[in-house]
Protein backbone atom coordinates (compact mmCIF):
# COMPACT_ATOMS: atom_id res chain seq x y z
CA UNK A 1 0.00 0.00 0.00
CA UNK A 2 1.43 3.36 -1.04
CA UNK A 3 1.76 6.42 1.17
CA UNK A 4 -1.33 8.12 -0.31
CA UNK A 5 -3.41 4.95 -0.20
CA UNK A 6 -2.36 4.36 3.41
CA UNK A 7 -3.37 7.93 4.35
CA UNK A 8 -6.79 7.53 2.69
CA UNK A 9 -7.35 4.20 4.44
CA UNK A 10 -6.55 5.68 7.85
CA UNK A 11 -8.86 8.63 7.20
CA UNK A 12 -11.68 6.29 6.16
CA UNK A 13 -11.12 4.14 9.26
CA UNK A 14 -11.19 7.21 11.49
CA UNK A 15 -14.48 8.38 9.98
CA UNK A 16 -15.99 4.90 10.37
CA UNK A 17 -14.83 4.78 14.01
CA UNK A 18 -16.43 8.19 14.74
CA UNK A 19 -19.72 7.15 13.13
CA UNK A 20 -19.71 3.90 15.09
CA UNK A 21 -18.98 5.70 18.38
CA UNK A 22 -21.92 8.05 17.81
CA UNK A 23 -24.32 5.29 16.71
CA UNK A 24 -23.33 3.05 19.63
CA UNK A 25 -23.73 5.88 22.12
CA UNK A 26 -27.24 6.59 20.80
CA UNK A 27 -28.06 2.88 20.94
CA UNK A 28 -26.89 2.62 24.55
CA UNK A 29 -28.97 5.68 25.46
CA UNK A 30 -32.11 4.26 23.84
CA UNK A 31 -31.62 0.86 25.47
CA UNK A 32 -31.21 2.46 28.90
CA UNK A 33 -34.32 4.61 28.40
CA UNK A 34 -36.50 1.66 27.40
CA UNK A 35 -35.19 -0.41 30.30
CA UNK A 36 -36.11 2.49 32.63
CA UNK A 37 -39.53 2.75 30.96
CA UNK A 38 -40.29 -0.95 31.45
CA UNK A 39 -39.48 -0.62 35.15
CA UNK A 40 -41.70 2.48 35.47
CA UNK A 41 -44.74 1.11 33.63
CA UNK A 42 -44.56 -2.26 35.37
CA UNK A 43 -44.53 -0.44 38.71
CA UNK A 44 -47.57 1.58 37.62
CA UNK A 45 -49.36 -1.62 36.62
CA UNK A 46 -48.70 -2.88 40.16
CA UNK A 47 -50.14 0.31 41.65
CA UNK A 48 -46.79 1.90 42.54
CA UNK A 49 -45.14 5.27 41.84
CA UNK A 50 -41.70 5.09 40.25
CA UNK A 51 -40.53 8.57 41.22
CA UNK A 52 -41.09 10.67 44.36
CA UNK A 53 -43.13 13.83 43.77
CA UNK A 54 -45.23 16.46 45.53
CA UNK A 55 -48.16 16.36 43.11
CA UNK A 56 -51.61 15.63 44.48
CA UNK A 57 -52.46 12.59 42.40
CA UNK A 58 -55.90 11.51 41.33
CA UNK A 59 -57.30 8.11 42.21
CA UNK A 60 -55.43 5.37 40.34
CA UNK A 61 -52.89 7.83 38.90
CA UNK A 62 -49.24 6.78 39.19
CA UNK A 63 -46.08 8.86 38.70
CA UNK A 64 -43.80 7.53 35.96
CA UNK A 65 -41.07 10.12 35.40
CA UNK A 66 -39.90 13.54 36.58
CA UNK A 67 -37.25 16.13 35.70
CA UNK A 68 -36.58 19.89 35.93
CA UNK A 69 -37.86 21.93 33.00
CA UNK A 70 -38.77 25.39 31.72
CA UNK A 71 -42.43 26.09 30.97
CA UNK A 72 -43.34 28.18 27.92
CA UNK A 73 -46.60 29.34 26.38
CA UNK A 74 -47.79 31.71 23.68
CA UNK A 75 -46.78 35.31 24.30
CA UNK A 76 -46.82 38.39 22.11
CA UNK A 77 -44.39 41.17 21.29
CA UNK A 78 -45.68 44.75 21.92
CA UNK A 79 -47.95 46.28 19.28
CA UNK A 80 -46.43 49.12 17.27
CA UNK A 81 -47.78 52.11 15.37
CA UNK A 82 -46.85 52.66 11.73
CA UNK A 83 -47.89 55.88 10.00
CA UNK A 84 -47.19 59.59 9.47
CA UNK A 85 -48.70 63.04 9.75
CA UNK A 86 -49.62 65.88 7.40
CA UNK A 87 -51.03 69.40 7.87
CA UNK A 88 -51.31 73.03 6.75
CA UNK A 89 -50.18 76.33 8.24
CA UNK A 90 -52.81 79.11 8.50
CA UNK A 91 -51.80 82.79 9.04
CA UNK A 92 -53.70 84.39 11.94
CA UNK A 93 -51.96 87.76 12.32
CA UNK A 94 -48.60 89.21 11.52
CA UNK A 95 -45.92 86.82 12.62
CA UNK A 96 -48.35 84.28 14.02
CA UNK A 97 -49.48 81.20 12.20
CA UNK A 98 -51.64 78.26 13.32
CA UNK A 99 -50.71 74.81 12.12
CA UNK A 100 -53.24 72.00 11.81
CA UNK A 101 -52.12 68.42 11.44
CA UNK A 102 -53.63 65.06 10.72
CA UNK A 103 -52.18 61.80 11.86
CA UNK A 104 -52.80 58.66 9.86
CA UNK A 105 -51.43 55.22 10.54
CA UNK A 106 -52.02 51.62 11.51
CA UNK A 107 -51.59 49.67 14.71
CA UNK A 108 -49.55 46.55 13.95
CA UNK A 109 -50.35 43.78 16.48
CA UNK A 110 -47.46 42.05 18.20
CA UNK A 111 -46.13 38.75 16.90
CA UNK A 112 -47.05 35.61 18.81
CA UNK A 113 -44.33 33.18 19.86
CA UNK A 114 -43.56 30.65 22.58
CA UNK A 115 -42.32 32.64 25.59
CA UNK A 116 -40.52 31.23 28.64
CA UNK A 117 -42.70 31.82 31.70
CA UNK A 118 -41.33 29.78 34.61
CA UNK A 119 -38.81 27.19 35.75
CA UNK A 120 -39.86 24.18 37.78
CA UNK A 121 -40.52 20.44 37.72
CA UNK A 122 -42.36 18.23 35.24
CA UNK A 123 -44.04 15.07 36.47
CA UNK A 124 -45.37 12.58 33.93
CA UNK A 125 -48.06 10.28 35.28
CA UNK A 126 -50.23 7.60 33.76
CA UNK A 127 -52.87 10.25 32.98
CA UNK A 128 -51.22 13.68 32.92
CA UNK A 129 -48.18 15.82 32.17
CA UNK A 130 -47.86 18.26 35.07
CA UNK A 131 -45.62 21.31 35.41
CA UNK A 132 -45.24 23.03 38.78
CA UNK A 133 -43.14 26.15 39.27
CA UNK A 134 -42.91 29.19 41.45
CA UNK A 135 -45.22 31.23 39.21
CA UNK A 136 -47.07 28.80 36.96
CA UNK A 137 -48.83 25.48 37.26
CA UNK A 138 -49.98 23.68 34.14
CA UNK A 139 -51.35 20.24 33.30
CA UNK A 140 -52.02 18.44 30.04
CA UNK A 141 -54.40 15.47 30.18
CA UNK A 142 -52.86 12.71 28.06
CA UNK A 143 -56.24 11.68 26.63
CA UNK A 144 -56.67 15.23 25.27
CA UNK A 145 -53.23 15.55 23.67
CA UNK A 146 -53.51 15.89 19.89
CA UNK A 147 -49.78 16.03 19.27
CA UNK A 148 -46.43 17.14 20.67
CA UNK A 149 -44.00 18.96 18.40
CA UNK A 150 -40.31 18.80 19.31
CA UNK A 151 -37.14 20.41 18.06
CA UNK A 152 -34.38 18.45 16.29
CA UNK A 153 -32.31 17.79 19.41
CA UNK A 154 -35.37 16.62 21.39
CA UNK A 155 -35.14 19.20 24.16
CA UNK A 156 -38.14 21.46 23.49
CA UNK A 157 -41.72 20.18 23.31
CA UNK A 158 -44.85 22.14 22.37
CA UNK A 159 -48.02 20.27 23.30
CA UNK A 160 -51.34 20.70 21.52
CA UNK A 161 -54.49 19.64 23.34
CA UNK A 162 -58.10 19.42 22.19
CA UNK A 163 -59.54 21.64 24.93
CA UNK A 164 -57.08 24.53 24.66
CA UNK A 165 -56.70 26.97 21.75
CA UNK A 166 -53.09 28.02 22.20
CA UNK A 167 -50.31 25.45 22.61
CA UNK A 168 -47.81 25.50 25.46
CA UNK A 169 -44.94 23.28 26.39
CA UNK A 170 -41.76 22.48 28.30
CA UNK A 171 -38.02 22.48 27.62
CA UNK A 172 -35.42 20.13 29.14
CA UNK A 173 -31.72 19.47 28.89
CA UNK A 174 -30.75 17.01 26.17
CA UNK A 175 -30.72 13.77 28.18
CA UNK A 176 -33.97 14.52 30.00
CA UNK A 177 -35.60 15.64 26.74
CA UNK A 178 -34.93 12.31 25.06
CA UNK A 179 -36.38 10.43 28.00
CA UNK A 180 -39.45 12.66 28.18
CA UNK A 181 -40.25 12.21 24.48
CA UNK A 182 -40.17 8.44 24.70
CA UNK A 183 -41.98 8.24 28.03
CA UNK A 184 -44.72 10.57 26.76
CA UNK A 185 -45.24 8.47 23.62
CA UNK A 186 -45.46 5.32 25.76
CA UNK A 187 -47.88 6.95 28.21
CA UNK A 188 -50.12 7.99 25.31
CA UNK A 189 -49.99 4.41 24.00
CA UNK A 190 -50.87 3.07 27.46
CA UNK A 191 -53.90 5.36 27.71
CA UNK A 192 -55.08 4.16 24.31
CA UNK A 193 -54.37 0.42 24.52
CA UNK A 194 -53.95 -0.23 28.24
CA UNK A 195 -50.87 -0.82 30.39
CA UNK A 196 -50.53 -4.62 29.93
CA UNK A 197 -50.62 -4.43 26.13
CA UNK A 198 -48.21 -1.50 26.02
CA UNK A 199 -45.76 -3.25 28.38
CA UNK A 200 -45.76 -6.35 26.15
CA UNK A 201 -45.02 -4.21 23.09
CA UNK A 202 -42.29 -2.39 24.99
CA UNK A 203 -40.65 -5.68 26.02
CA UNK A 204 -40.68 -6.85 22.38
CA UNK A 205 -39.21 -3.59 21.16
CA UNK A 206 -36.46 -3.64 23.78
CA UNK A 207 -35.51 -7.21 22.78
CA UNK A 208 -35.34 -6.16 19.12
CA UNK A 209 -33.29 -3.09 19.99
CA UNK A 210 -30.82 -5.22 21.96
CA UNK A 211 -30.22 -7.36 18.86
CA UNK A 212 -29.64 -4.30 16.70
CA UNK A 213 -26.44 -3.23 18.44
CA UNK A 214 -24.29 -1.27 15.95
CA UNK A 215 -21.18 -3.08 14.71
CA UNK A 216 -17.86 -1.47 13.87
CA UNK A 217 -16.83 -2.09 10.27
CA UNK A 218 -13.48 -0.61 9.27
CA UNK A 219 -13.02 -0.08 5.51
CA UNK A 220 -9.35 -1.17 5.70
CA UNK A 221 -10.33 -4.54 7.19
CA UNK A 222 -12.94 -5.10 4.46
CA UNK A 223 -10.43 -4.25 1.73
CA UNK A 224 -7.85 -6.62 3.23
CA UNK A 225 -10.38 -9.48 3.36
CA UNK A 226 -11.34 -8.95 -0.28
CA UNK A 227 -7.71 -9.21 -1.31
Amino acid sequence: MGLISNFKAKRADKKAQEEYNYAHSEWETDLAIYHKAITAFKAAANGEDTVPNHVVQKRGEKALWTAPAIFHEVGKTPSRYVGGSSGISIPITKGIRYRTSTTRGTIIPGTEYQMDKDQGIVVLTTTRVIFTGGLKTQEWLIENILGANRNEIETDFTINVSNRQKPSGVRFNESDGKEFGRFLALAMSAVESGLPDMINQLEEFKAKLAKDEPKLELPSVGDAQEK
